[in-house]
């Protein structure tokens, strides 16, 4: 099972985006309000179409939350409005940054922190348990040592004995914002998280695609790329006419940019979750370079360090021991 998985994870890469998948959806009814509001404007008809069976379908079982959707004055506003403000936005930005051609960059860059956010958590901390207001508790955490500091954390955080086991909400006050390019495959899994903001560039060949090192090790780089190549080209020949369709031809080898925001509270659980030995190596890296850059580059030492369950490490058989759990699961122990 384990060496099944490692070779669906490795050629994964040469699946189109076009590629169909279940996805489970679950929200308020004001959440899919929203949601259906934002498919019904999509420039894809397909988006559109999943918009009104999911309407069909919810009004059997919320029809009260779900009455503006497609009332003209109402949804049908709402609708032209979100239509209207991206096609505007799309032509302003083509006129400014039209002539334009992407400057290499890491793959995983922080591109926004807050200087203060250790001393902010820190405050956060200390908010609950004392009757002094804010800016004083700030005052007296910027006085603390090192030392102080990560024994304050430390005692919030406790002993982890396990991922699930997660701090309180203090560590929502501070914010981390990324940069990443990275194969589109590991960006359906990142993009999947609820727990943060993310925005996202179109797909296109542009930014070239990875190769995982155990096709050339397999020998089968050739026909790794003659694969990259037909993709491309028949991306190529549907682009000028289908514009926003042409990205189903796009192989999930190919890299997409996208940006993540999101909070230490969201990041401990993003990061620990997604650089866990079974996971694939395409989003362990980004996971892993990620939560480096929160210890380094932010200087958010004991916040990074609470993140205990980060797994840095290289594996071979990444679902090995998952699957030997639950063989011993199966087997009652044995």
């Amino acid at each position: 099972m384990s060496i099944r998985a490692k070779a669906l994870d490795t050629l994964r890469g040469l699946l189109p985006a076009a590629t169909t998948s279940n996805v489970g959806i679950y929200g308020t009814g004001q959440a899919f309000e929203a949601l259906l509001m934002r498919m019904r404007a999509h420039p894809l008809p397909e988006a559109q179409q999943y918009a009104a069976m999911m309407l069909t379908e919810l009004r059997k079982v919320i029809p009260s939350f779900l009455t503006r959707v497609d009332r003209p004055e109402r949804g049908g506003a709402w609708t032209e409005y979100l239509r209207d403000t991206r096609q505007a936005t799309a032509e302003v930005v083509g006129r400014v940054l039209g002539g334009e051609t992407p400057e290499p960059r890491p793959a995983v860059v922080l591109t926004d922190f807050d200087p203060e956010g250790e001393e902010k958590l820190l405050a956060a901390v200390c908010y609950p348990h004392t009757n002094l207001p804010e800016d004083q508790i700030r005052a007296r955490v910027r006085r603390l040592s090192t030392d102080e500091r990560a024994a304050l954390l430390r005692a919030y955080v406790g002993e982890r004995t396990n991922r699930r086991h997660k701090p309180g909400r203090a560590f929502e006050r501070t914010d981390y914002r990324f940069d990443v390019l990275t194969d589109y495959g590991a960006f359906r899994d990142l993009q999947r998280h609820r727990m943060l903001t993310i925005e996202w560039q179109p797909l296109t060949p542009s930014h070239g695609y990875s190769r995982p090192a155990d096709i050339d090790t397999a020998g089968g780089t050739a026909a790794f790329d003659a694969a990259m190549n037909r993709s491309a080209a028949l991306y190529d020949a549907l682009v000028e006419r289908f514009p926003e369709a042409a990205a189903y031809a796009v192989s999930m080898a190919y890299r997409i940019r996208f940006t993540m925001q999101f909070n230490a509270r969201e990041a401990m659980h993003m990061l620990e979750l997604r650089s866990g030995p079974q996971g694939h190596p395409a989003y362990r890296r980004v996971a892993q370079e990620m939560h480096r850059l929160i210890a380094e580059e932010a200087g958010h030492r004991v916040v990074a360090e609470a993140m205990r369950f980060v797994d840095h490490g290289e594996v071979g058989l990444e679902r090995l021991e998952a699957e030997r759990r639950a063989e011993r699961r199966r087997t009652g122990g044995r």
